[in-house]
């Protein structure tokens, strides 16, 4: 059973910083392009960002460019989002999903992913 669990949400100031983690079990991590997607309050879950399986590419979105970065560890099977400069806008629920040996534009696309951790909450106050 493929289980996505993220963790490191909170609550923060905005100027702030977070990082988020997401452990993967029950699959074969390395063969999946692993992605961050948010759902802020009353609107649809959107892209974040990704990297792929071998870790050699990287995708943002353009709102979290220069903020955020994604980096992956295939030994521990862990992805990580760490999120710079934290603004009350980036507030949302954070979820990690995974798709298997995803390309543009299927890996920032929320139909297009396998499986989905359960969230975690991330709340920046101004």
């Amino acid at each position: 059973q493929v289980q996505l669990v993220e963790s490191g949400g909170g609550l923060v100031q905005a100027g702030g910083s977070l990082r988020l983690s997401c452990a993967a079990s029950g699959l074969t991590f390395s063969t999946y392009t692993m992605g961050w997607f948010r759902q802020p309050p009353g609107k649809n879950r959107e892209f974040v960002a990704a990297i792929t399986w071998g870790g050699h590419s990287t995708y943002f979105a353009d709102f979290v460019k220069g903020r955020f970065t994604i980096s992956r560890d295939n030994a521990k099977n862990t992805v990580y989002l760490q999120m710079n400069s934290l603004k009350p806008e980036d507030t949302a629920v954070y979820y990690c999903a995974a798709d298997r040996f995803g390309v543009q534009p299927a890996l920032s696309q929320v139909s297009k992913q396998d499986y989905w951790g359960q969230g975690t909450q991330v709340t920046v106050s101004s």
